[in-house]
């Protein structure tokens, strides 16, 4: 019995490393295609939020993706002073580490600047969201949006990643009169029924029931603006001495 016991032990034992062996090999030997899925879905989000994207009932290749991102989306690093860095690849950056530099994209078609497009990210009621904000070439005029990570509840706060959510975006303002960035607030319930027509610019239509997940949208986008906004302030700049 004591021969038995031992023996199950010795087999069981074998099963387990032969099993962990395994496993460590199959999670390296898939990690290069994770990363690869996830650039791939970074890609996938910039590209939406200038509403670059499927049609209805269509979806994208891989090789679609990776062809439209390169034909129209130029990327950068810049500095907390809103300084482009030209001999920086963000693609060989580690931002949680460089606090001071952040990623950068210019939608560029036939050689002009249609959009700027941000990461966003903060927390919601349950979880990190994560997605991009495309500002038009004014820096003020939000031409999308995307929510493309997250963890809030479906039915709830998981409605940010939802169309009629995301295109109440398009065409708000996150500066004053005055060129004040001030972002950009979602509300409980409709707009129309609750804010000024000369505020509405500044608003979006809340989802029923997800308010705090509204209040971590509404934080993040405003602290996610105010980072980029010595950038955005010198595209202003050469703008107006343009046009001067």
């Amino acid at each position: 019995m004591q021969h038995s016991n031992a023996y199950t032990f010795k087999f069981a034992a074998m099963v387990t490393i032969a099993c962990s062996v395994l496993l460590a090999g199959a999670a390296t030997m898939l990690k290069p295609r994770q990363e690869e899925n996830v650039a791939l879905d970074i890609k996938r989000n910039i590209l939406a939020s200038v509403d670059i994207k499927a049609g209805a009932g269509e979806s994208l290749t891989r090789d679609d993706i990776n062809r439209l991102y390169k034909e129209n989306i130029q990327e950068y690093v810049i500095n907390s002073e809103g300084d482009i860095l030209q001999d920086k690849d963000p693609n060989n950056i580690d931002f949680d580490k460089n606090p001071d530099l952040k990623p950068l994209y210019e939608f560029v078609k036939d050689g002009q600047i249609i959009s700027y497009i941000i990461p966003i990210s903060g927390k919601g009621l349950w979880s990190t969201i994560y997605g991009y904000l495309a500002l038009e070439d004014d820096v003020t005029t939000i031409k999308g949006i995307t929510f493309y990570q997250h963890g809030e509840t479906p039915g709830l706060g998981g409605e940010i990643d939802k169309e009629w959510f995301k295109s109440n975006f398009e065409g708000k303002r996150i500066r004053n009169e005055e060129g004040e960035l001030i972002s950009i607030t979602v509300i409980k319930g409709k707009v129309e029924n609750k804010i000024p027509p000369e505020e509405r610019y500044h608003h979006v239509d809340g989802i029923s029931g997800a308010t705090l997940t509204a209040r971590g949208v509404d934080q993040f986008l405003e602290k996610d603006l105010n980072t980029y906004e010595p950038f955005f302030r010198k595209v202003m700049q050469d703008e107006g001495d343009h046009n001067g």
